[in-house]
């Protein structure tokens, strides 16, 4: 097994299941966490080791640590490992997922970021996506005609923080999820529903349904649920816990338990809230953007560049939003019709900036 992001939560999780179906791991890639990483290798003995750059290569603990990105794209295409779990946050991991589906590999994918923008050309039939939300969807999928596909949202760290005052949320702020431990970008993604504006696009193109909608359900146990055309509907509810979904995805099916099952005595209500634009304002061009999911390439860049201008303290929060949707406008037509189009735009994106 190939572990892209071996350190960061999905990564840990990963390793844990695989120490807990006694898997053997073929390559672990990581950025920067040197220290967990050494304590990975002595544990799980990997035959390839990948790291951000050379300076952090002369740290680790391995005979022939490799680094950069063609490191990483050799290594999928090298190795005899057919799984491959790409974990890696943000547009880098897009050129992992389309090299593991030119090699042929089953990809268990964390990355949504690779759906995001690049959707129309990543092969999904040998991709599982490890994602909460739409393991639900999955698990629950089947012959019955659909109305509609729900995924639910936390409302992230700011979800009842005083609308009048977003705009000075500060960084701790910000991270200070309520129900999950994620790495810095994900949990502010969830601060703006840009992540839940990813996971609408990467279910269209998972399942191939537009009729797409989130809600928010405060405790993070409704995972999913689907609308069926006969007036029925179907949820899938467990604790917030990773190793679920990657279990499914790395193995196909399990027959143990993972998860404890939830006792339902114990949820003394369930909430749920519509998805306000007045607090998240990126909710508004939701449709627009299952529409044209080729707009995905500037939301994605767009949102890295504004989210390290708000980690630098040089915009605020708010204006993560108001600067994706400004360029959303300004691209409003775009059309993409090759790979190579999508690292174009990428480039002008950062130039402009």
């Amino acid at each position: 097994m190939i572990v892209l992001g071996s350190t960061g939560s999905i990564g840990v999780n990963t390793l844990n299941i695989a120490k807990e179906f006694d898997l053997s791991i073929d390559t672990l890639v990581a950025g920067n966490n040197y220290k967990l990483l050494n304590q990975q290798i002595k544990e799980f003995k990997p035959k390839n080791v990948v790291v951000a750059n050379k300076e952090i290569a002369q740290n680790i603990d391995f005979s022939n640590t490799k680094y950069g990105e063609k490191a990483i794209l050799d290594v999928i295409e090298e190795s005899k490992s057919e799984i491959v779990i790409n974990a890696l946050v943000g547009e880098v991991g897009l050129k992992p997922t389309l090299k593991a589906n030119e090699c042929g590999k089953k990809l268990a994918l964390a990355n949504k970021e690779s759906l995001v923008i690049a959707g129309k050309f990543v092969d999904t039939s040998k991709l599982t996506p490890i994602d909460s939300e739409h393991f639900g969807l999955w698990y629950l999928l089947n012959d019955r005609p659909i109305k509609k596909l729900n995924i639910t949202a936390s409302g992230g760290a700011l979800r009842d923080y005083p609308l009048e005052k977003l705009h000075n949320a500060k960084l701790d702020e910000v991270l200070n999820h309520p129900n999950w431990s994620m790495g810095m970008k994900i949990t502010i993604d969830s601060a703006t529903m840009v992540n839940k504006l990813f996971e609408v696009i990467e279910a269209k193109w998972l399942f191939g349904i537009d009729n797409i909608d989130a809600v928010i359900e405060t405790s993070s146990t409704i995972h999913s649920f689907i609308d069926f055309i006969d007036g029925s509907s179907t949820a899938h509810i467990a604790y917030p816990d990773m190793r679920l979904p990657i279990a499914f995805a790395i193995l196909g099916k399990v027959e143990k338990e993972i998860t404890k099952h939830i006792d339902f005595r114990e949820l003394q209500k369930l909430e749920f809230r519509e998805i306000d634009i007045n607090r998240y304002p990126i909710w508004e061009i939701k449709d627009e953007f299952i529409k044209n999911p080729d707009l995905g390439v500037i939301i994605n860049t767009v949102n890295e560049i504004a989210i390290q201008k708000f980690i630098n303290k040089e915009i605020n929060f708010l204006d993560i939003s108001r600067i994706i949707l400004e360029n959303v406008e300004k691209y409003q037509n775009i059309k993409i019709d090759s790979i190579e189009e999508i690292f174009e735009i990428q480039q002008q994106i950062k130039m402009d900036f």
